[in-house]
C-alpha cells in the first residue's frame, strides 16, 4: 500500500479525494491546505507520493514540485487540476513529476498507474 499525500487549498476536494484514493487502496497520510507547509510535512511524515493541485495561492503546484525534487530522497509527484493538461503546455512538460491526473478523471486506478 502506497503512503500518499494530498495538497490542495480546497477543503471539499481533500476530504472527497482522501476518502477516495483510501477507500481504493491508498494509505492517506496527511491531507494539506496550505503549500507553504508541504515540504515540512513531507519530511515528517516520508509520504512515497504527493498528489498536487497546480492552483494554489501563494505557492502553486510547479513550484511545490520544483521544491520536493530538491530533497534528499523525494516522493513520486503527481499534479492534478480541474484543467486539462494542455491548458498547461511547456510548464507541464518541464516540470519535476511523474506525471498529470484531471480532477474529474482522478481514481485510484488512474494515481496507481502512475506510481
Amino acid at each position: 500500500m502506497q503512503t500518499l499525500m494530498i495538497v490542495d487549498d480546497s477543503p471539499e476536494f481533500l476530504l472527497s479525494a482522501g476518502a477516495m484514493l483510501a477507500e481504493e487502496g491508498f494509505d492517506v497520510v496527511a491531507c494539506i491546505s496550505d503549500p507553504m507547509q508541504v515540504v515540512n510535512e513531507v519530511l515528517r511524515l516520508r509520504p512515497a507520493v504527493v498528489l498536487v493541485d497546480i492552483h494554489m495561492p501563494l505557492v502553486d503546484g510547479f513550484q511545490v514540485a520544483r521544491r520536493l525534487a530538491r530533497l534528499d530522497q523525494p516522493p513520486i509527484v503527481v499534479l492534478v487540476s480541474s484543467r486539462d493538461a494542455d491548458s498547461f503546455g511547456d510548464d507541464l512538460t518541464a516540470a519535476p513529476v511523474r506525471g498529470f491526473i484531471s480532477k474529474w478523471e482522478l481514481s485510484g486506478d488512474a494515481l496507481a498507474s502512475m506510481v
